[in-house]
């Protein structure tokens, strides 16, 4: 009778673990659409700001050559936007979280379009595959592991914060030579979170409803979360490997 019943508890233990992993999945593919879409919109806005001079005339100002008043918004309001998203999205009805992220992944677009202008073609191409392969390398590091990341990803998280604030002196000082040690850093700071955010992301979705309507908002802001991610590996490695036209 003893073995009959460890039996039933253990078959009982492996059905939820099973559900768990099936909600976790749900879960991701969710977060990964939204992903996509955000990389979607930007990469059709980018190219049309990337290819087209008069859209490049809407963000800077042709009298003094520097931002025009839309540039300025299109450059800094990002991050409002994502600050928003990610701080009250409990608050935020689900349509309106979708025209803010709409909204997000097109000014960072925009941003992308004026910065790849500066390098080639094939080296933007290039950079992009290999940053989207270091992501898929470092997502599935963070899917699979079974060590916990927490303590590691307060670290990098940190570590993204004092990297955030020595861009912004050196958007002032204009160091080249910090500017390429900050993207190394950046490298390694963008490609540790991928693993941590992946596990992160895992773990929510193994203990929410899915198809809940705030289980659809978390799905969104984990593909903001990548994709901002991705974006910002992107860039890291743009700015090391890119060539300038």
């Amino acid at each position: 009778m003893e073995v009959k019943r460890d039996d039933y508890v253990y078959d009982n233990v492996i059905q939820v673990e099973d559900e768990a992993t099936i909600a976790s999945r749900r879960f991701l593919a969710g977060v990964f659409t939204w992903m996509f879409v955000a990389l979607g919109i930007s990469a059709y806005v980018a190219y049309l700001f990337y290819s087209n001079s008069a859209y490049q005339e809407l963000v800077f100002n042709p009298t003094t050559g520097g931002l025009s008043g839309f540039g300025y918004f299109a450059v800094f309001s990002p991050l409002v936007f994502a600050l928003v998203m990610q701080i009250g999205y409990n608050r935020i009805s689900y349509p309106i979280l979708v025209l803010l992220f709409i909204t997000y992944a097109s000014l960072i677009g925009i941003s992308l379009g004026l910065i790849c202008s500066q390098y080639t073609g094939g080296s933007v191409a290039s950079v992009f595959i290999s940053s989207a392969l270091l992501f898929g390398v470092m997502a599935a590091a963070g899917y699979y592991t079974h060590q916990d990341l927490t303590k590691f990803g307060n670290i990098i998280y940190i570590a993204f914060i004092a990297l955030f604030i020595s861009f912004g002196i050196n958007y002032f000082i204009h160091s080249e030579q910090l500017d390429y040690i900050l993207s190394f850093i950046g490298v390694a700071v963008f490609t540790g979170l991928t693993a941590y955010y992946m596990q992160l992301l895992k773990r929510i979705g193994a203990g929410i409803e899915y198809g809940s309507a705030s289980g659809k908002k978390l799905a969104l802001i984990g593909g903001l979360v990548l994709y901002i991610t991705l974006v910002n590996l992107f860039m890291m490695l743009l700015r090391i490997f890119g060539r300038r036209r």
